[in-house]
């Protein structure tokens, strides 16, 4: 049986139920297997979240995913103490709590530290430990198993594809992990079986945080686990913007998800220094290389990905003034306003984002909003020096073929002057043979 979806102008035959989450997995001819993959960016402005905060509504929990891809910008303020000194990982670890939470209702097992901070009620109690710690107990899978190569040395094959693929034992180095490493303990892996999604990955860089999670069961079909942050901004190399990426093997397929913060800013020909951003960051994210092979297929490049999601606060605006972008608003004039979106004038023009492609969008601009309202600053008086024009400066991308977007949305959180933005995608890859590789 097929359902027809249309969604970001372009049509597409899929068959009903194939997902992992509705416990339905499909294999065609071609031995692929399609996943639901939850993205979500947000903005938080600087703000750290208290443990009131109900993130059930933006995660979409009643229509659960395989994959969740959340990215946040701004975690921290961007002042220099953050920047120039030590990176605040407090705000990153209450993130990751209050996502536990929502993701492992059923199963939800607090982290623990030596102290804590909660709500008077007690519901929620936030650990006072570091951002490794906290996602060392959030894994129910070593990292170094996670981050290993699973291509045996000294055998040649002539198909280099399944070379890569198809050895059962994963093979490592000390040499390849990474400071961050940790052995299992009493708060990693075996305290963490019972959940129900398990964090893949997470990186902070000063206010960008990326982080990913999978249901457990999944976990065991991914490898070659890396991680690479390209700084941007004034600061340059220091990161106050630029972009945070992870690469993995999922089953026989390479993925990439970006999170980025690129430059600000709503003067004429600001717009040119985020396509600047954007190629430089494609050019400058280099992944380590840990196969043990020569003739591995798993990229050191962005682009060199089968799948690739780029999500963000881009920061493009909309090319109209102050006034007439109001106007269009209070008009519900979406296509009008959207006609005149940066990203997509830049896009169309072949100058940024070439191969790209991003779903219509059918909701208001995310920024900026006067805290705790609905309003966008600058329509009172006491927001007026505030003011910035409305923009969907938060926004979802991807590239690669069997990747089908199912919902792009906005979310009504007034937690920070920026609504977080959601997408869900339909993604196929290509199948591990069953046996072949179980941890």
């Amino acid at each position: 049986m097929l359902i027809l979806f249309i969604f970001a102008e372009e049509q597409y035959d899929l068959p009903l139920q194939p997902l992992l989450s509705r416990e339905k997995s499909t294999k065609a001819a071609s031995e692929n297997i399609s996943f639901r993959v939850f993205v979500a960016t947000w903005n938080v402005g600087g703000k750290s979240p208290d443990s009131k905060l109900n993130l059930d509504d933006i995660l979409q929990v009643r229509e659960e995913s395989d994959i969740y891809v959340l990215g946040f910008q701004e975690i921290v303020p961007l002042n220099a103490g953050n920047v120039l000194v030590i990176e605040d990982n407090e705000p990153a670890v209450k993130w990751l709590t209050l996502i536990n939470r929502s993701l492992n209702k059923a199963n939800y097992v607090p982290l623990r530290g030596p102290r804590s901070v909660g709500s008077p009620e007690g519901s929620l109690v936030f650990p006072k430990i570091k951002l490794r710690k906290a996602s060392k107990a959030l894994r129910t899978e070593n990292k170094r198993k996670l981050k290993s190569c699973n291509c045996p040395i000294g055998l040649e094959r002539k198909n280099s594809k399944e070379f890569c693929f198809r050895c059962p034992q994963s093979q490592t180095n000390e040499n390849d992990i990474s400071s961050e490493d940790d052995e299992d303990g009493p708060n990693g892996p075996s305290s963490a079986n019972s959940i129900k999604y398990s964090l893949v990955a997470s990186k902070q860089m000063v206010g960008i945080f990326l982080t990913v999670w999978m249901r457990k069961e999944l976990v065991q079909y991914v490898s070659h686990l890396r991680i690479s942050c390209v700084g941007r901004g004034i600061l340059g190399c220091l990161g106050n913007k630029g972009c945070i990426s992870v690469s993995m093997l999922f089953h026989k397929t390479t993925l990439c998800f970006l999170c980025s913060h690129l430059a600000s800013g709503e003067k004429e020909g600001d717009e040119l220094r985020r396509n600047s951003d954007v190629i430089e960051i494609l050019r400058n994210t280099q992944f380590p290389r840990i196969c043990k092979t020569s003739n591995s297929r798993v990229p050191e490049k962005i682009l060199d990905h089968d799948r690739v999601i780029w999500l963000g606060d881009l920061n493009y605006r909309i090319a109209l003034s102050y006034s007439d972008t109001g106007k269009l608003l209070k008009e519900r004039a979406w296509d009008t306003l959207y006609n005149n979106d940066q990203l997509k004038i830049e896009r169309e023009a072949g100058r940024v984002f070439k191969g790209w492609k991003e779903g219509k969008i059918y909701f208001a601009p995310t920024y900026k909003y006067s805290l705790n309202s609905d309003i966008y600053a600058g329509e009172t008086v006491e927001t007026k020096s505030k003011r910035r024009t409305p923009a969907w400066c938060d926004r979802i991308l991807w590239r690669g073929s069997e990747i089908y977007q199912l919902s792009y949305e906005r979310k009504e959180s007034r937690f920070s002057d920026h609504r977080p933005v959601c997408a869900t995608f339909w993604v196929s890859v290509e199948a591990m043979e069953d046996g072949s590789k179980r941890r």
